[in-house]
């Protein structure tokens, strides 16, 4: 039975992963949480762990100049703090949740080949401790990075809660042909189990097995709440209703996704499909 920590208590990711471990694995693991909001984290002993799971960090505020230090001191120095004492207490293995933002675009493919040019603070801050996470390496202290794209899932936090307001309230929704990588918190937590079985390290992009389509999405979410939404070709409009504005979503509706490629792993984690994982999300 391998011994989990989990750093970052009540985090969405984190919560999700517990949960979903102790409903499908429950005898296979032995998990525990620990806040990172004070300093007491690190009275804590973490030599009977077999691997730390670090989740805490800043996501979904809206940057400011009065909040840009906040972002470097959790989102990288933490990081790097718990990284050192897991390191120092002999864990062998750190498991480090990145940002597909690292790249700094919101259209586009990305491969293997693709620049990294972070451009927010939230970005910024996770790529730097990427990079020092790497330098702690070794053949028994083993760094693994996961940069997931939008993760979705009931009660998520983020643009999904956005497409889901987008659902309910508007019966017609522009009919786009685009391509956008997600994945279902499920088959992230699932990803992150193998990681673990397999002791894994390295940089790792985990996927859905197919790309989400927004206009698909926003139909599909419909159907899951009984109501129909009815797609129509067009972009050229911006309209007001219900309070909501079509402007902010202009973003999803262009492409964004990794190459399959980067995602493929030697066992399947993307359990649930894009329809079975909408109905649970929704």
């Amino acid at each position: 039975m391998k011994k989990i920590l989990i750093t970052g208590a009540n985090s969405y990711i984190g919560s999700s992963f517990e949960n979903y471990l102790n409903k499908n694995y429950n005898s296979c693991y032995q998990i525990d949480t620990l806040d990172m909001i004070n300093e007491s984290w690190k009275n804590v002993d973490f030599s009977s762990y077999d691997v730390i799971y670090h989740v805490a960090g800043i996501a979904h505020i809206k940057e400011t100049k009065d909040n840009k230090d906040l972002y470097y001191k959790v989102n990288k120095d933490l990081a790097i703090e718990v990284a050192k004492k897991a390191k120092q207490e002999n864990v062998k293995q750190f498991i480090f949740l990145s940002s597909m933002s690292v790249y700094g675009i919101e259209k586009g493919f990305i491969t293997k080949d693709t620049t990294l040019n972070p451009k927010s603070n939230y970005a910024k801050s996770k790529l730097q401790a990427e990079e020092v996470l790497k330098s702690l390496q070794t053949k028994d202290f083993k760094i693994c990075i996961i940069r997931p794209p939008m993760v979705y899932g009931k009660d998520c936090k983020g643009n999904f809660q956005s497409l889901i307001k987008f659902a309910k309230k508007l019966p017609i929704f522009p009919k786009v042909k685009n391509n956008r990588s997600m994945i279902y918190i499920d088959n992230l937590s699932e990803f992150v189990k193998l990681l673990i079985d397999n002791s894994e390290e390295g940089l790792f992009f985990p996927q859905n097995n197919e790309y989400s389509n927004t206009s698909y999405l926003v139909k599909l979410i419909g159907q899951s709440m009984n109501k129909k939404v009815r797609l129509f070709i067009g972009l050229g409009w911006l309209i007001k209703l219900s309070g909501l504005v079509i402007k902010k979503l202009t973003k999803a509706f262009g492409s964004l996704c990794y190459d399959m490629k980067l995602s493929e792993y030697k066992q399947n984690y993307a359990l649930s499909s894009l329809e079975e994982s909408i109905k649970e999300s929704v």
